[in-house]
């Protein structure tokens, strides 16, 4: 199957992602900023640095995870005035839980493969201090409705609505050790931290000024969960998180975060009428539910969708991106669809990059097109599940 207009990536742009911390708000990095706000500064960029007319942009699609409070976005309108688009641009808020904004990807290259639009900017967000998990959430009132009903009483809403639950029982459906699992969170810190060391990560982070806490200014340039000093040793010692013979532990499952993702996409021909080079191309999507109660097996039904649709196999995926809600989430999208370790979250994953939910699926595919063309090979996958039982899957091409 083959998309009916090509479309590709112009430029991908992200904050740095920090630590959120809902109960100590002032060491979050980002606390000073709404995510709308810093996603205005992410499209001014890439407008500016690409000597965009803003005039040629058709939509602005926004994902967000929990689109409550202040990470509701008045329709996609709130990141487009403080991007300053004219008010022309057409807009919209995408909510595919942890998957917006690669939903969000998704819904702008159909607009663009269907001949509805030319240019699209994308994004995604979420602020994990200013609203926490739990925090304004109104599916607590919805599942008040569903949690006696007998036809849903198999997908416990209740239960697949902490997503470290979720993760504990696949794990133990699964069978994947609390070794395997802290290994795996060991490598993304490692992988990640030299990324960082290396400079990878600064071709796609946009500093962001900062106040710290003595009232000095800063410029805040990188992801702050990366740690290169994690260990097997310590990370074996921290106790579980869910079950207390459980294995999931806040080693082996990603942090709290606040930041956020852009993407300038085109279609080929405008890109080229333009003058544009772009760095990589769209080939399928995929997307699929499974059993709330498991949401972390999503990756695995999203990615065989989105090859089957590329006319693709496994085997024919140079570079991974599995996003890292959980170690287990990616170690069994590995052993399901046979990919080896190397092919897979090379620059690591969020379990030290972090994952801002709604924010990270823009991250994934813009990281790894970064990859495709830094490393070599053809084609690359980003997957991640999503809250709800779902779970997505992009291919592109590299240029």
């Amino acid at each position: 199957m083959k998309l009916a207009r090509d479309v590709v990536i112009v430029d991908y742009l992200r904050s740095p992602f920090s630590r959120s911390r809902p109960k100590e708000p002032e060491k979050d990095q980002l606390n000073d900023y709404t995510m709308d706000e810093v996603i205005g500064m992410l499209w001014k960029e890439l407008i500016k640095r690409n000597n965009l007319d803003p005039k040629v942009i058709d939509e602005a699609v926004v994902g967000v995870a929990r689109p409550v409070l202040e990470m509701w976005t008045y329709g996609g309108k709130l990141p487009s005035f403080f991007a300053e688009l004219p008010v022309e641009v057409a807009s919209q808020q995408v909510d595919q839980q942890c998957g917006s904004s690669l939903d969000a990807l998704r819904t702008g290259v159909m607009a663009i493969a269907t001949g509805f639009a030319d240019v699209v900017l994308c994004a995604g967000m979420e602020h994990m201090t200013h609203i926490p998990l739990g925090g304004g959430n109104p599916a607590v009132k919805v599942s008040d409705k569903l949690r006696n009903d007998p036809k849903y009483s198999m997908y416990d809403i209740n239960f697949s609505m902490n997503m470290g639950f979720t993760a504990q029982k696949l794990q133990e459906m699964v069978g994947f050790t609390r070794e395997e699992m802290d290994k795996w969170s060991v490598r993304s810190h490692q992988l990640a931290a030299k990324a960082q060391k290396d400079g990878f990560f600064k071709g796609e982070i946009l500093p962001i000024e900062i106040t710290l806490p003595d009232g000095s200014k800063q410029m805040y340039d990188y992801d702050a969960c990366v740690r290169a000093d994690t260990n097997l040793e310590t990370l074996l010692q921290l106790k579980p998180a869910y079950k207390p013979d459980g294995s999931i532990t806040a080693g082996n499952a990603s942090p709290l975060n606040a930041g956020a993702t852009s993407m300038l996409i085109m279609s080929r021909d405008k890109a080229r009428k333009l003058g544009y080079k772009p760095i990589a191309s769209f080939v399928s999507f995929g997307v699929a539910g499974v059993d709330p109660t498991i949401m972390g097996a999503g990756p695995v039904p999203a990615s065989k969708k989105a090859l089957e649709f590329a006319g693709l196999k496994a085997k024919d995926i140079d570079f991974w991106e599995i996003n890292e809600a959980f170690s287990v989430v990616s170690l069994y999208c590995m052993r399901e669809l046979g990919v080896p370790e190397a092919r897979v979250n090379v620059k690591g994953g969020a379990v030290a990059i972090g994952h801002p939910l709604g924010a990270t699926g823009l991250r994934l595919v813009g990281t790894l097109a970064r990859i495709l063309k830094q490393e070599g090979g053809k084609y690359g996958l980003a997957t991640q599940c999503c809250g709800g039982g779902q779970g997505v899957a992009a291919i592109i091409r590299k240029e």
